[in-house]
C-alpha cells in the first residue's frame, strides 16, 4: 500500500464517516507502510469541508456572543467543531506533505489526527444537542490557507502547531472561564469537553515543538530566533495577550519565548 496515496484519499474525502473509517484502516496497517517516496505531494486547492460548509472571510463568520439560546450555543460549538475538523486534515497533511522523515514523525502526527477525530466527535455530539449540525453556519478557511503557505517542514511546525494550535491553548482557557459564569447546565457539559481538549492539545503543540527544534538542529538554526523570524514574516504587526503560560510551558515554549510573545515580564 502507498502510504501517501492513502493519506491523499483521506484528506480529500468529504464524507465524514467514510473519512474516519479510512483513517482507522490506515492506523491498523501503519507498520506495513514504507515512508520513502520520490513523488511530489499535491497542492490541494480547496479544503475537504468546502462541499458542506459555506466559506466566508473571517470577519463574516457568525460572532460568538452569549450562551442563552440554542442558536448562540450552536454558533460557539460550530466554531470549535470546525477547528477540530480542520485540525484533522492539518495533521494528516503534515504526514502527506513531508516525506522520507523518521517513522516517529508520522506516528506522532497520526496520533494527533486520531485525537482530533475524537475531539471532533465530542464537540459534534454537543452541537447536535442544540438542534444544529456541522455546516449550518458559515466558516473561514484561515487554517487551510496557512497550510498552503507553509510548504516546508520548518515553517509548517512553526506556524500550525507552535502558533495556531498554541493560540488554541489560550483561547480554550478563555472560553472555559466565560462559560463558568453561565448557570445553564449545558455549559457544564461544554466545559468538561473543553477541559479534555485543552489537556490533550498540549502534547499536540509539544510534538510541533519537537519537530520544529529537530528541523532547526538539522539545519543548524537557533530555534527562538528562527521561530520569530518565521512569525514576523507570516504575520504583520502581530500581538499576543492573555497567554496560557502554564500550558505553553508544558508544550515546550521557553520562558524567554513567552516574554517576547506577551511583551511582559513573566514569572515562569
Amino acid at each position: 500500500m502507498d502510504f501517501y496515496k492513502f493519506l491523499e484519499k483521506i484528506i480529500t474525502c468529504d464524507n465524514i464517516p467514510q473519512k474516519f473509517e479510512m483513517f482507522n484502516d490506515l492506523m491498523q496497517n501503519f507498520d506495513k507502510f514504507d515512508f520513502k517516496s520520490n513523488k511530489k505531494p499535491k497542492n490541494f486547492e480547496k479544503p475537504s469541508y468546502a462541499s458542506f460548509c459555506k466559506i466566508v472571510p473571517p470577519a463574516k463568520v457568525p460572532r460568538r456572543r452569549g450562551f442563552e439560546t440554542n442558536e448562540k450555543k450552536a454558533v460557539l460549538l460550530h466554531a470549535i467543531v470546525h477547528i477540530e475538523y480542520s485540525a484533522i486534515d492539518l495533521a494528516l497533511d503534515a504526514c502527506y506533505r513531508f516525506r522520507n522523515l523518521p517513522k516517529e514523525y508520522y506516528l506522532d502526527w497520526l496520533e494527533v489526527a486520531q485525537d482530533e477525530i475524537r475531539h471532533f466527535n465530542l464537540i459534534n455530539s454537543l452541537l447536535q444537542k442544540t438542534g444544529y449540525k456541522y455546516g449550518d453556519f458559515e466558516v473561514h478557511n484561515s487554517l487551510f490557507e496557512a497550510s498552503k503557505k507553509t510548504q516546508d517542514l520548518l515553517s509548517r511546525m512553526a506556524i500550525i502547531p507552535r502558533w495556531y494550535e498554541a493560540n488554541g491553548l489560550d483561547a480554550n482557557e478563555k472560553i472555559i472561564n466565560k462559560l463558568k459564569k453561565s448557570k445553564d447546565p449545558f455549559a457544564i457539559e461544554v466545559i468538561k469537553a473543553l477541559n479534555i481538549i485543552l489537556q490533550e492539545e498540549i502534547p499536540h503543540v509539544k510534538k510541533g515543538d519537537k519537530w520544529f527544534k529537530w528541523e532547526c538542529e538539522r539545519k543548524n538554526l537557533e530555534p527562538i530566533e528562527t521561530y520569530f523570524q518565521i512569525v514576523d514574516n507570516f504575520f504583520k504587526d502581530w500581538k499576543k495577550k492573555d497567554i496560557n503560560v502554564n500550558a505553553r510551558l508544558k508544550a515546550g515554549f521557553s520562558c524567554n519565548e513567552l516574554k517576547i510573545l506577551s511583551k511582559k515580564e513573566l514569572q515562569c
